[in-house]
């Protein structure tokens, strides 16, 4: 196994002359919103799907979920990051000019209402409407005696056993608290029939205890046979805490909830072996330092204070919440059999260009095939790899696997490949967050099939999503090239929005074979036929095409940019809009998440506009369309415009050169997103966004809706 391969170049071999300073040092001094504010805004437009009475009502729980565990990789990674450098006294301003404290407290201030109004949502509005639809949440109070008898049975046997009461005093230490973990914090003392342990005052002294709600067990727990009512694991443990205090009263029990820093910092330039040094970081990961304590909104407050005295944590590091915690464990009940109260199921269509194939290859010879998935099935994509390792006319087959997920066939696929006694290759991306275990684990198991694994680029994460499977046709060889803006991972390409490009294209071919050349070995390769790949030259490719725009428009030539991505940071790109709009070019950003650029501002952005769309699937597909006058060209690929995109990441853009699939990226799948009054949401000078203003007898248009019905590329 290759551990790790080359190393990203330095910066005295990528020499800056004065105008690339200058540009510099005007992108820097450009009006921007911050960061972190920005990406809150996302977060407020999850929330208000889970906000909307016309969602169905599983479906605005699924929001609620999904709030949470944004809000949660919020706090593991970017707040931690801001307290870790406030605690290093590291004067590091944000672009927008703020400090960190100033930052933290501003997402404090943005965030309580956010909680209080998912917390009110849930408890107000989704559990009693659930209830009126026959799914219950109930207190354990409120239950019949046979029916707390049953559930006494179920405690003593599925429950008890696996618990382990902590309790905190000189001979017990206070007890790690692991990421994420939902607890009960109790305070006991004993019955005076069974002696009283008093302090020097003579005051019967209260202890702290804690117990872990074990994650084994079901976080809803049925009351009977029907599964349509339900109590909480905790308190089912809350009522039956005298079997792990026996003769000791509880005076107090309250739920609270630990998020901890998980952005694990990998040294590469340390590693023998970069595999080995991963499964320690992520051992490292649960240790990671607490950065937010949610409780129970009822806990008093000197149970509070003992909490973050032991956790070291401030007072504003706590949120109470008014209502369960940990609100992605309800996600249970979206399990339950009622598609009536989800989404009504659609049907993913094949690929029409490849529907019925008996030789894909044939098929992407003749024509390039654009797949736009959830849309279109992601069996295309899985099916073209398989039949890639099964070929006998087929030499070898390299690929580049960020996200896979515990049961992609691909990387079965590759191993199947290698008995077929062809050449493998897989470039596992163990660095890819949150995934990282998961990766480990395919990388050992493709190794021991035989497959060779690499790690990539030291210093730089492996982002782009490209396959490469080489043929003999003939007397020649001849490349197939697959092309994305997602993972290869057939379970999020359910919900994922994205597009996938197949072609034979010779250069792309040869690009794709130099870019490989680069990741597994010690090519320094500077030049590309027709991919665009970063951290080699995918800035100053993209501000070439924006300003190629503005200088269309300046003499009077056709010029437009519309662009859809998922975040938008880079401080020289957007100044190279900014400039774009001053000199007259019309764009328009279909922007996911993170947008750092102000739109609409008189004299800066006036000809921008910015939109989000938040719905049923996450939009993640990327395309890029620069009018550039009159000669059109498109693009689509896995960068967003971010500086860790174009300067961390290894990311690859490909042209859209066939005129039927520009059509499709220009009048289908670009004009649905601009047309969208529905979902999206349009972003103000001012940061935050807006429903799409509705003219009188205007036809509401939902963009993911019309691609459920829409002709797919053909």
């Amino acid at each position: 196994m290759t551990r790790f391969t080359n190393t990203q170049p330095s910066d005295d071999e990528r020499p800056e002359g004065p105008e690339t300073l200058a540009w510099k040092a005007r992108a820097e001094s450009v009006p921007l919103f911050n960061r972190e504010f920005s990406q809150i805004e996302f977060y407020r437009r999850v929330l208000e799907e889970a906000l909307d009475p016309a969602q169905p009502l599983l479906e605005r729980l699924k929001f609620l979920s999904i709030f949470s565990e944004n809000l949660d990789e919020f706090f593991m990674i970017r707040v931690s990051g801001l307290q870790e450098t406030l605690a290093s006294k590291v004067a590091e301003l944000s672009p927008d000019g703020l400090k960190q404290l100033e930052q933290l407290k501003e997402i404090r201030a943005r965030l309580l209402p956010l909680f209080a109004e998912q917390a009110r949502c849930l408890r107000e509005e989704v559990l009693p409407a659930l209830a009126e639809q026959g799914i219950r949440v109930v207190q354990y109070s409120t239950l019949s005696l046979p029916e707390r008898q049953q559930l006494r049975e179920f405690y003593k046997r599925q429950v008890h056993p696996v618990l382990t009461p902590q309790a905190v005093d000189q001979g017990h230490p206070f007890p790690y608290i692991s990421n994420q973990s939902l607890n009960l914090a109790l305070t006991v003392e004993p019955l005076p029939e069974h002696g009283i342990t008093r302090s020097l005052t003579g005051k019967v002294e209260p202890r702290f205890a804690r117990v872990k709600v074990p994650a084994l067990v079901p976080r809803l727990v049925p009351v009977d046979d029907s599964k349509t009512k339900f109590v909480f694991i905790e308190d089912i443990i809350a009522a039956n805490l005298e079997s792990l205090f026996p003769r000791m009263h509880v005076r107090d029990c309250h739920a609270f909830r630990v998020t901890r820093d998980a952005d694990v910092d990998v040294r590469e330039d340390e590693a023998n072996d970069l595999l080995g040094m991963m499964e320690k970081t992520l051992r490292k990961r649960r240790f990671g330092t607490a950065v937010r304590l949610e409780v129970d909104a009822r806990m008093p407050p000197g149970m509070r204070e003992k909490l973050l005295g032991e956790l070291e944590l401030e007072p504003n590091d706590v949120y109470e919440i008014d209502g369960p915690l940990n609100i992605r464990g309800l996600m249970q009940l979206y399990q339950l059999d009622r598609p009536e109260l989800k989404d009504a199921p659609f049907r993913q269509r094949s690929s029409r260009a490849l529907e019925g194939a008996a030789d894909y290859f044939a098929v992407i010879r003749e024509r390039d095939v654009l797949l736009h998935h959830p849309y279109e099935s992601f069996d295309a994509v899985t099916e073209f790899i398989d039949r890639a390792a099964k070929d006998p006319d087929v030499a070898s087959i390299k690929i580049c696997l960020y996200r896979t997920g515990e049961k992609s066939p691909v990387p079965e696929s590759l191993i199947e490949a290698v008995h077929q006694g062809k050449q493998a290759t897989a470039l596992v991306e163990l660095k890819a967050r949150f995934d990282e275990e998961n990766n480990i684990e395919w990388a050992k198991r493709l190794e021991e099939s035989g497959v060779h694994v690499v790690y990539g680029i030291i210093g730089l994460k492996t982002h782009c999503k490209v396959a490469l499977v080489v043929r003999r046709e003939g007397d020649a060889l001849r490349r197939y090239v697959h092309i994305a803006t997602g993972n290869y991972n057939p379970v999020t390409s359910n919900f994922y929005t994205d597009l996938g490009l197949l072609t034979a294209d010779e250069e792309i071919g040869a690009d794709a074979t130099d870019l490989f050349n680069f990741l597994t070995g010690f090519s320094r390769q500077k030049e590309y036929r027709k991919l665009f790949v970063s951290p080699v030259a995918l800035r100053e490719k993209t501000v070439g095409l924006i300003r190629r725009e503005a200088e269309h428009a300046q003499a009077g030539r056709p010029a437009r940019i519309v662009v859809k991505i998922n975040r938008l940071a880079d401080t020289r790109v957007i100044a190279a809009l900014y400039e774009a709009s001053q000199a007259g070019v019309p764009i328009d950003l279909i922007v996911r998440g993170i947008c750092m650029l102000k739109p609409g501002v008189p004299g800066l952005s006036e000809t921008i506009r910015v939109r989000s769309i938040v719905g049923r699937f996450l939009e993640h597909s990327r395309a890029y369309y620069f009018q550039n006058g009159g000669a059109e060209e498109f693009y689509t690929g896995s960068a967003d415009w971010m500086p860790r995109n174009f300067d961390r990441r290894v990311e690859t853009i490909a042209p859209v050169q066939e005129e039927r699939l520009k059509k499709y990226l220009k009048e289908v799948l670009l004009d649905a997103y601009l047309r969208d009054n529905v979902k999206a949401r349009v972003l103000g000078p001012d940061g935050r966004y807006r429903p799409v203003p509705l003219e009188e007898g205007a036809e509401r248009f939902n963009s993911q809706l019309f691609f459920i019905d829409a002709p797919t590329p053909e």
